[in-house]
């Protein structure tokens, strides 16, 4: 997190002028309209930070609702205790009229730059240092700079305007004693009073720096989990890729065994040459579709097996006997009119969303009870559906969780269909694809 010195302010005008601002490595959001409707909750400087999108960016903030409320309570705390110091100047012993006439004008003068205080909070404050001094009536004005201070500023400025303001209180009482406490307790009480001022704008500050860094780790957080899912998706095509590599491979060398034959014997009969150029042309067509598929992965930019024999959808039987036999509760239910004419790509990503579906069941919900569901038909599309119930007990954490279903949604848009999941009301998850069959 970095920022970006400025002054700082909060006048009721429209102006934009220097601001610290936070600046994050992810892409800025639009503010949610909660947001938008409790902006007037928050200080000014507050909501300009938490807001992805702010009226003002790198400017001084137009006061919110609250920041009205607060300032108004301030000015009025700070002619209260004026008030409270100047009905007292008639009690205090040797002061003449024209000094306690002084000391009103003073505290008047202190009591209106209150409204300064949060476009000049050190000027502010190293101006009430000697009018506080001087004037008993800006005491409670110096109080509320010192506040102000503590909230807008380090804690550096605190302690110099702190250190300052207490250790003038020993001379101050003892020039100006109180009528009704003793010395060392009026002291002592002037100093407890500017510690409370200070260490609530510190505890104000220390909170809202903490909203302002846990808002940065949900950002980057955001990031991250935004990347590992690109990165994910990344993977998913590569291997798709490879994986269709491998069957336009096993295309086009049926194509150049058949062209080769038909070179070697160009004297054979018609009827093996017409099936030759038969089955050239049915390899072409699909080697094609193939090609096809692995221009779309290479377009899309930048995720499962290679290097072996790829299933189809008739190797699902197989697929759940294995998954019985390593003890899960799996059953399915197969209702494709014709299982045979299933597209080969179709089929293949069937496979995968299945084994897919079922190595999550394993992995998160173990002992829960599965049941996969295929159906389809020429013209309808493949419906592929997984369910599984809650597990029977709390399942361990699994890290990387998640990955695996972007690679489904992947490898399910690639092939033309859509694919979705989520928890189902009884506890369980349900993972639901379809994929086009023309």
């Amino acid at each position: 997190m970095s920022r970006r010195r400025g002054r700082r302010g909060g006048g009721g005008g429209r102006r934009c002028v220097d601001w610290p601002t936070v600046t994050t490595d992810s892409v800025p959001t639009t503010a949610p309209p909660a947001f938008r409707v409790r902006r007037w909750l928050l200080p000014s400087a507050l909501a300009e930070e938490l807001d992805p999108d702010p009226a003002c960016p790198g400017g001084r903030p137009r006061r919110t609702a609250r920041d009205w409320l607060v300032d108004f309570a301030c000015f009025l705390c700070a002619v209260a205790l004026g008030l409270l110091a100047a009905d007292g100047l008639a009690d205090e012993p040797g002061l003449s009229n024209a000094m306690a006439a002084a000391d009103q004008w003073i505290g008047a003068a202190a009591v209106a730059a209150v409204w300064l205080r949060r476009r000049r909070p050190v000027e502010l404050a190293v101006a009430m240092v000697p009018a506080s001094f001087l004037s008993a009536t800006a005491g409670g004005a110096a109080l509320v700079s010192l506040f102000t201070l503590a909230v807008h500023r380090p804690f550096r400025y605190v302690a110099w305007m702190g250190g300052a303001t207490i250790a003038l209180q020993p001379l101050y009482f003892w020039l100006r004693p109180d009528p009704d406490l003793p010395y060392l307790g009026v002291v002592l009480f002037g100093t407890l009073l500017i510690g409370a001022a200070a260490s609530w704008g510190m505890l104000a500050r220390s909170k809202r720096q903490l909203l302002v860094s846990l808002r940065d780790r949900a950002r980057h957080a955001e990031t991250e989990a935004r990347l590992r899912a690109e990165q994910a998706q990344r993977l998913a095509r590569e291997a798709i890729a490879r994986e269709m590599h491998d069957v336009l491979a096993h295309r086009l060398s049926l194509l150049s065994v058949h062209a080769g034959a038909l070179e070697f014997r160009p004297d054979a009969p018609r009827a093996e040459v017409a099936r030759a150029a038969g089955v050239i042309r049915e390899s072409a067509h699909e080697a094609l579709q193939d090609l096809r598929e692995i221009i779309g992965v290479l377009r899309a930019g930048d995720s499962d097996d290679a290097g072996r024999p790829q299933p189809t959808l008739a190797a699902l039987d197989t697929l759940v006997a294995e998954s019985r036999r390593a003890g899960m509760r799996v059953t399915l239910d197969g209702r494709v009119t014709d299982p045979a004419a299933v597209p080969a790509s179709a089929g293949r990503t069937a496979y995968r969303i299945a084994q897919e579906t079922l190595t999550n069941a394993r992995k998160h919900a173990p002992g829960a009870q599965v049941a996969v569901s295929v159906t389809g038909a020429p013209g309808d599309g493949l419906t592929v559906t997984v369910r599984n119930t809650p597990p029977d007990g709390e399942a361990p954490p699994v890290p990387g969780s998640g990955q695996g279903l972007i690679g489904l949604a992947e490898r399910t848009a690639l092939a033309g269909g859509t694919l979705t999941h989520g928890p189902t009301a009884d506890g369980g998850f349900e993972v639901r694809a379809w994929l086009p069959w023309g």
